[in-house]
């Protein structure tokens, strides 16, 4: 995505497009490993020094609630945050905590007719298992969980 579809995604979702949250959604855009917090604080720091943590977190917050960022939460471990804009859902590694994007399925079924009333802005399927890496580790006994 290049710098004019960046600034037409902030705005089209109600955003100004100040330096800084151009800097976190580019970061975000430039690094699919799912990145935390500290870790786009660090990048966009070092781009732009004068880009403080408070105002580097207030971004992604604003990110996520305009539905542009998806925040993945990793139970014990920092949360993830996510710009890929296609519909996709995630397989967290139960041993080295690393998050992958998985191809998006439809999870047809009671669930998906059972919301009544409910207002439903996004749904995803959190995978949790072993990655590749950990697999063969685990299953020669060399590393349990």
């Amino acid at each position: 995505m290049d710098s004019e579809a960046i600034k037409k995604c902030l705005e089209g979702s109600g955003l100004r497009c100040t330096p800084q949250r151009y800097a976190v959604m580019a970061f975000l855009i430039e690094h699919r490993g799912h990145p935390t917090a500290a870790e786009i604080f660090e990048g966009v720091n070092r781009v732009d020094p004068g880009c403080s943590r408070a105002t580097t977190y207030n971004n992604l917050r604003d990110l996520v609630e305009a539905g542009l960022v998806r925040e993945v939460a990793v139970e014990g471990r920092a949360a993830r945050f996510d710009a890929k804009g296609t519909r996709h859902h995630h397989f967290i590694c139960d041993r080295c905590g690393n998050v992958e994007d998985v191809e998006w399925y439809d999870v047809p079924g009671p669930a998906s007719k059972s919301l009544g009333k409910r207002i439903l802005r996004q749904s995803e399927v959190i995978f949790r298992g072993l990655c590749a890496k950990c697999a063969p580790r685990y299953a020669t006994g060399s590393a349990g969980l």
